[in-house]
């Protein structure tokens, strides 16, 4: 009668352990779900923004720059017309540059789940260890 006790307090264990899991993977992949959605909003706003700041400015400069040539075209039309020339181009290689830059800089996609399972392997190694002691002293 004794082992049939021990059996079922085994098993309500072992349930609770597994419903516990269970609830620790889906809180972990509900984190994870929120953080793709913001990620997803944060880049889709970014887009839209650089877009509507490229056409913005892009418009002004080229108009300012054909305002300009027009202006000094009497006198030093090449000049103004080499002027913006490297001006515009020095700008793109810039931004090359920064596009480049941030695509090595990589994404933080993530952080917060991957910190969060971290902390969780920590709270269960260091519980493996102090049951391990626990059993030890006992014996």
């Amino acid at each position: 009668m004794a082992e049939s006790v021990t059996q079922a307090g085994l098993f309500a264990s072992l349930k609770g352990l597994l419903g516990s899991a269970t609830a620790l993977l889906k809180n972990r992949i509900e984190l994870l779900g929120v953080e793709l959605a913001e990620e997803r909003e944060r880049l889709l706003a970014l887009l839209v923004w650089a877009a509507v700041a490229f056409i913005g400015l892009a418009a002004g400069v080229v108009f300012l720059a054909v305002l300009v040539t027009v202006l000094l075209w009497d006198n030093n039309r090449l000049l103004a017309l080499g002027v913006f020339s490297a001006l515009f181009l020095g700008a793109g290689f810039y931004a090359l540059s920064m596009v480049s830059r941030l695509a090595r800089s990589g994404s933080k996609l993530f952080a917060a789940s991957l910190a969060e399972l971290e902390s969780d392997r920590t709270v269960l190694a260091a519980r493996d260890f102090a049951k391990s002691n626990g059993e030890d002293a006992a014996s």
